[in-house]
């Protein structure tokens, strides 16, 4: 099967090798590279052909912490477990033979990318290896080949080419001429995404860059930082978020490379070996006809308008296409060298392809140059990557679906099993995104074009293409098109979460939703047949007309069955047309098709969780008080609103420590009243052990914890009758008699135990009477279902269960949310952070109003701002977008731009007259009335759009706030906006950008003239899809990650650090090079080598993570920003001083466009800053800076907070070092008293502070003797000079240590003493000069103090 996705067989490893490679590989994995002896130039594994994603392994010399990335169409990806590697020779045609380290488990075919890849036999697509004469087969692994071993010498020999080989070879060599071009990342294709951390660091950080001399040279340091991120700027420039990058400046090897008109050759001339002509125009202006023929590429004489076939004299016949143009073209000799040179000297993280494609909201203005390939793709309807397949288009329903079907019982199988699932969702979500902008701009056949435009689905590459509209009333009873536009989502997420439960023989359908000009597009993967039978006929399980008729089906309860206990879906009856009882484990709309594969399909999961009472108004059913008091329940655009799985899970923990407590109560109650008899007495002891090492052993499933505690618990307490096994089997009861042990326990012989449980069930509102069990109905309210009479108490229990429900999210999830924000451990930035942290929380973002009700409220308001500025922002911002796609669905194409800008000077321009100017039609025709019928759906007058002004935009904007979040903004223009709620424009800009796929045009917007618009037409450049998608998980990597974590918690440092390299490999493993969790899991592993003491190696693991935040989420998300901050404090340690201020400026920069400048983060920052600017004794800038962060402390952590103390500390030294010890003074006062009030006389900090003010006087007193002594004498007093001392690096590295919460913690005085000891021992080193050499930790200290990593939590 995968040989069908991936177009070759992937060869599994045994097991054995994959143990214990896993456990022995970590030699490799230090800090050195692996030996292979060839340098990182060499080793780049990434044949840069980006039609093809050839970012194939990663490097080999990455090798030690990552094991290979593949992220190809050809798929050569192997598991590579650390295995003993060998070195082969490699001699190709004009060079010089070289060493190359390969590992067993390689293909033939990863050697062919390497050289693909290598400077010097970059240009070689169409060879063959061959060892000792024979011919190597691609798809071999390399241990299965005779003969290859330590040092045999393999030749590259040229083959012919054929019409395919020689296209590739076009094509790879147009890769290599746009291998240093940003176009592609900026257009958002082929995966590619901008980075821009190089133009900060010069370079490489690691050893193979510019590497600038060490040392302090504080003398050549420009500390100066532009003047628009000085605290207190209210200057927002747009352009420095794409700075230049030198190595963009187009290196012109070619003018022009393009089919030739004359193609294809003609029959005489194909009989000679003719394959294909090209037409080129050198730098030096001279056009030439080259003919691609089965030996190579020469010379013809034809030119634009006479065919001449026969070649040139000379021909200058050549294999590869570059070594012909290097004879004929001096200047393409030159500079193709010299971008091959800069193109292997790039990071590999800046050039591998990303999983899923990122988008830019601005972009420079780029030249359109000509370009063969892309001319040649837009046309010949490169579907998906047909030129790698045979038999043309994929398949994706097959692909998925045999994926999920692959063996998952051990390691290797099941890293195989995820990596070809990931690899085809990514491939899917590609296609999906491509057909669904195809069908939206009119590039697709409609399958049922006699209906009206709203009404059409469309095929395109085996995808199956529907409308968010409301089709033939389907939706009319939930809210029509509201309800068609939200089913989409709500099916994605049930999807999502049947997907994670992994359920075999269960499946579901590929699903993508795309927003796209203001239409919702679902694209899904079609069941075989489908397309042949009516609906009425296939579906054998559920409810097509919302349960009306119902059925079911044996088959699909059991399996459903499996899936009830993850997802809490009570199995329940419902009635049909006939009033029978028809048996469901799905609410009705879920349906059940066998395809004519024979597999079980689920489809419409649109009510997977439990609908949201909060916003579903139902006569005659009141809300709990807590609900009621917040003006629940209201009324919602559509009937479709659920809760979120998050939500159930809180919730469900939430209930579960209720039912605890209450069993534990009556049990004691029991006890206290003495007529239980003593044995009793362990079951309350063993509840708590019991419990807390089953939470020990269960944490790695996040999704079971709930449950298996629960279980444990409950089981202890109730002597051991239990509802389910281990996690394993997720399914419901069980025989009672089996414990989780597996030992068989008589059932409750004490009824009074049993009473206990029984009790504690009913009020929690479990569906058994023996053990702790919540689950929903997601029927309930639904309008049209029925249920039996029998069940009517069990349905009063499930509705009682939803306003529980409801009134939690309300009463519980939304203040702890809030309470999270106070103490920090949330920290959204922007408006992704922030959904995401509601979403984490359970809370859908239709609370968001409630949610700023809720802070307006709390009595802490003021330290809430920043989260209450961007609570506002988002609203704003989605509110805007919900008007927008409407708005946007009236214009026709052509008017597109004038449209985008003119929507965004209402929104965002202080302009005032909003007369569009109608663009001016570019092709003046006499418009005859041409009636034809427009393809855009729903388009009514054209230029409707030209009539709306700022004032009926945000009058709009109010009232969608109030209709659909209910919450009044008292704003009538974007000014208002701006000053009451303190919400920079640019950041409203870039929120409305991201939201809607708005790309611009990077410039100095003037938003605030009144003369002017700011946009115009010409400064919209693209629109792009906003995509939704499923994220396929890395299981057993997530595992490894998770304990790493756990353990570094605990301390255990060196352990966690293994676990998460395992972590790290694995996650390659499934992923390839590029993703979010492996950023994730970069970050944590360049922090412990921080703390471990092994600066160099943080410093290279922190770049990567910068290089991968920036490609994988985008160059300015608030992700990215964290990652500068963390490599500057590893820069600065790593005596690097100018980057590391480089990297904060960056920062600082970033924060302001997304955030603005009032927010606790920008405390840290400016802190981080100030102390480096203190170090290299730039004082003014410093106390700049930590005067700001000073405020913001104050504000956020409340004055008597100790961040507030630290921030007076680090202000008192800066004046100490510029001699002003009044102000030194009073600062270090103020921290004193704080230490002396919240920690008492005692503690170690409030001496420290009492020394420091002690000195601080001292040197007061002196400085005042001596300025006496000048009074007195004049000129020639004699003075005694005054020690004005630069603070050493060791002390500013500390300092920034403690405020980025990398601290470690001394448990007894001892250690103290030791540690004192150690940090001067460090300092006199670091006076000495030695401060390169990182220190060795003392395995004392390892051992004795326990490293906490306080920054940790709210990342």
């Amino acid at each position: 099967m995968v040989s069908k996705t991936d177009d070759i067989p992937v060869p599994s490893c045994n097991p054995v090798d994959v143990a214990d490679g896993a456990r022995d590989g970590k030699e490799t994995r230090s800090g050195e590279s692996c030996g292979c002896g060839h340098s990182a130039e060499a080793a780049m594994v990434n044949g840069d052909s980006a039609h093809e994603h050839t970012e194939e392994a990663e490097s080999k010399e990455e090798r030690n912490g990552e094991a290979d990335a593949g992220e190809d169409s050809n798929e050569q990806e192997v598991i590579v477990i650390q295995d003993t590697g060998f070195t082969v020779k490699i001699q190709a045609p004009g060079t010089d033979p070289f060493d190359l380290q390969v590992s067993p488990q390689e293909m033939v075919q990863e050697i062919h990318q390497v050289l693909m890849d290598r400077e010097d036999t970059c240009h070689r697509t169409c060879f063959s290896l061959q060892l000792d004469g024979n011919v190597l087969d691609n798809f071999a692994e390399l241990k299965s080949i005779e003969g290859l071993q330590e040092g045999s010498l393999l030749k590259v020999v040229e083959e012919p080419y054929t019409v395919r080989e020689a296209r590739i070879h076009v094509r790879h060599i147009r890769d290599l001429l746009k291998s240093l071009d940003p176009s592609d990342a900026y257009n958002g294709v082929d995966c590619n995404s901008l980075s821009f951390l190089s133009v900060f660091t010069d370079g490489d950080l690691g050893d193979s860059g510019k590497r600038k001399k060490k040392g302090n040279e504080l003398d050549q340091i420009d500390c100066t930082p532009p003047e628009h991120i000085l605290p207190g700027s209210k200057d927002r420039p747009l352009v420095p978020l794409q700075p230049q990058n030198k190595d963009w400046k187009p290196m012109q090897c070619l003018k022009v490379l393009t089919m030739s008109g004359w193609n294809p050759p003609p029959g005489n001339r194909k009989m000679h070996g003719d394959l294909m002509y090209l037409y080129i125009v050198t730098v030096e202006e001279r056009h030439i006809s080259l003919t691609a023929s089965t030996r190579g590429f020469y010379l013809n004489q034809s030119t634009t308008y006479t065919f001449n076939p026969k070649p040139a004299n000379p021909s200058f016949l050549s294999h590869s296409l570059v070594e012909l143009l290097s004879q004929i073209s001096p200047a393409f000799k030159k500079n193709f060298t010299a971008l091959q040179k800069k193109r292997v000297q790039r990071h590999p993280f800046e050039r591998i392809a990303t999983p899923f494609q990122v988008y830019s909201w601005t972009a420079p203005q780029v030249d359109h140059a000509m370009d063969c390939v892309r001319a040649e793709d837009a046309y010949t309807s490169r579907l998906g990557y047909e030129e790698h397949i045979p038999g043309q288009t994929r398949d994706w329903n097959e692909e998925l679906q045999t994926t999920r079907e692959l063996p998952r019982k051990n390691l290797p199988e099941r890293l195989l099993r995820e990596r070809a699932i990931f690899k085809v969702h990514s491939d899917f979500a590609a296609a999906a995104t491509r057909g669904a902008m195809a069908v939206i701009d009119g590039n697709v056949m409609a399958i049922n074009p006699g209906e009206e435009t709203r009404m059409q689905m469309f095929i395109w590459n085996n995808i199956f293409f529907s409308l968010g509209f409301d089709v033939r009333d389907h939706y009319r009873e939930l809210g029509g098109d509201a309800a068609a536009h939200a089913a989409p989502t709500n099916d994605l997420n049930g999807v999502r979460a049947y997907g994670a439960v992994d359920v075999e023989g269960l499946y579901t359908l590929g699903t993508v939703v795309v927003d796209y000009r203001g239409y919702r597009v679902t694209a899904q993967s079609i069941i075989p047949g489908i397309l042949e039978r009516e609906q009425e006929q296939s579906v054998i399980y559920g409810s097509i007309d919302f349960g009306k008729t119902v059925v079911s089906h044996n088959k699909y309860l059991e399996l459903l069955d499996n899936t009830s206990r993850p997802l809490k879906v009570q199995r329940h009856g419902v009635l049909n047309e006939k009033s029978e009882t028809v048996e469901l484990c799905s609410s009705v709309e879920c349906k059940g098709i066998i395809g004519n594969d024979g597999r079980h399909y689920i489809l419409d999961l649109l009510r997977t969780f439990p609908p949201d009472l909060n916003f579903l108004p139902v006569d005659g059913e009141e809300l709990p008080p807590e609900s009621q008091r917040q003006g629940f329940p209201r009324q919602h655009r559509h009937r479709l609103a659920c809760l979120r799985q998050e939500l159930i899970e809180a919730f469900v923990e939430h209930r579960y420590l209720l039912f605890m407590k209450m069993a534990a109560l009556q049990l004691m109650q029991q006890k206290a009243n003495k007529d239980a008899n003593t044995t009793d007495m362990p079951a309350i002891t063993e509840t708590s052990t019991e419990s807390v090492e089953n939470t020990d052993l269960t944490t790695t499933d996040p999704s079971d914890v709930t449950d298996n505690t629960a279980e444990a618990a409950v089981q202890a307490a109730t002597d051991g009758e239990s509802n389910s096994v281990k996690p394993q089997t997720t399914n419901g009861p069980v025989d009672t008699t089996v414990t989780q042990n597996g030992e068989y326990k008589s059932p409750l012989e004490d009824p009074k135990s049993r009473e206990v449980v029984l009790n504690a069930c009913k009020a929690v509102g479990s569906i058994s009477n023996s053990s702790f069990d919540i689950r929903f109905n997601p029927d309930i309210f639904s309008p049209g279902v029925r249920f039996p009479e029998e069940s009517a108490d069990d349905i009063l229990k499930q509705k009682q269960l939803l306003k529980d429900t409801a009134a939690f999210l309300v009463s519980c999830q939304i203040p702890s949310l809030v309470k999270d924000c106070l103490d920090h451990s949330a920290l959204p930035m922007d408006g992704a952070t922030l959904t995401e942290a509601l979403h984490q929380r359970g809370i859908n973002v239709r609370y968001l109003g409630s949610v700023l009700d809720f802070v307006d409220k709390t009595p802490a308001k003021a330290q809430l701002e920043h989260f209450y500025r961007i609570g506002i922002s988002e609203l704003i911002t989605r509110c805007a977008k919900h008007i927008f796609k409407t708005y946007l669905q009236g214009v026709e194409l052509s008017a597109l731009s004038a449209a985008v800008s003119h929507f965004l000077n209402c929104f965002l321009s202080s302009f005032s007259d909003s007369v569009t100017h109608l663009p001016l039609d570019e092709l003046v025709s006499r418009r005859k009335s041409r009636k034809r019928r427009n393809r855009v759906p729903g388009s009514g007058d054209n230029t409707a759009w030209a009539s709306l002004t700022p004032s009926e935009l945000w009058k709009n904007i109010t009232s969608e706030a109030m209709s659909y979040y209910h919450f009044t903004l008292e704003c009538e223009s974007v000014d208002q906006v701006v000053e009451k709620y303190g919400l920079p424009k640019i950041t409203l800009l870039r929120e409305i950008a991201i939201k809607t796929g708005i790309q611009i045009l990077i410039k100095e917007y003037n938003f605030d003239s009144r003369h002017k618009p700011a946009f115009t037409e010409e400064d919209i450049l693209n629109i792009f899809p906003v995509v939704k998608h499923v994220n396929p998980k890395a299981s057993d990597a997530f595992h490894f990650f998770q304990s790493g974590q756990a353990k570094v918690q605990q301390g255990f440092l060196k352990e966690g650090c293994e676990l998460i390299n395992e972590a790290l490999n694995l996650f390659n493993n499934v992923y390839g090079a590029m993703h979010v969790e492996i950023c994730a899991c970069l970050r944590l592993l360049a922090r412990l080598n921080y703390i471990m003491g092994d600066h160099a190696e943080a410093l290279g693991n922190q770049q990567k993570a910068v290089l991968m935040s920036e490609r994988v989420l985008g160059i300015e998300h608030p992700n990215t920003i964290q990652e500068y901050m963390h490599l500057a404090l590893y820069c600065f340690a790593n005596g690097q001083l100018s980057t590391a201020l480089k990297l904060l400026y960056r920062a600082r920069y970033l924060m302001l466009l997304v955030c603005a400048e009032d927010h606790p983060e920008m405390a840290l920052l400016d802190s981080n800053i100030g102390l480096v600017l203190h170090g290299v004794m730039e004082y003014d800038l410093s106390l700049r800076f930590l005067e700001n962060a000073l405020t913001i402390n104050t504000k956020y952590h409340g004055p008597r907070s100790l961040k507030v103390a630290l921030s007076h500390h680090l202000v008192a030294r800066v004046y100490e070092s510029k001699a002003e010890f009044r102000s030194a003074l009073q600062h270090e006062k103020e921290g004193y008293t704080i230490y002396k009030n919240q920690m008492g006389e005692a503690h170690e900090k409030t001496k420290e502070s009492s020394e420091y003010l002690k000195y601080l006087t001292q040197q007061a007193v002196a400085l005042q003797r001596t300025m006496n002594e000048i009074y007195k004498n004049g000129s020639n007093a004699s003075i005694m000079p005054l020690k004005f001392t630069a603070p050493s690096m060791a002390s500013v590295l500390e300092q920034l240590n403690i405020i980025n919460g990398i601290i470690f913690i001394p448990l007894s005085q001892k250690d103290l003493e030791n540690l004192k000891a150690e940090v001067q021992r460090r300092q006199q080193l670091q006076e000495l000069g030695k401060s390169e050499e990182p220190v060795e930790e003392s395995p004392l200290e390892l051992e004795d103090k326990i490293p906490v990593d306080y920054a940790g939590e709210h990342q």
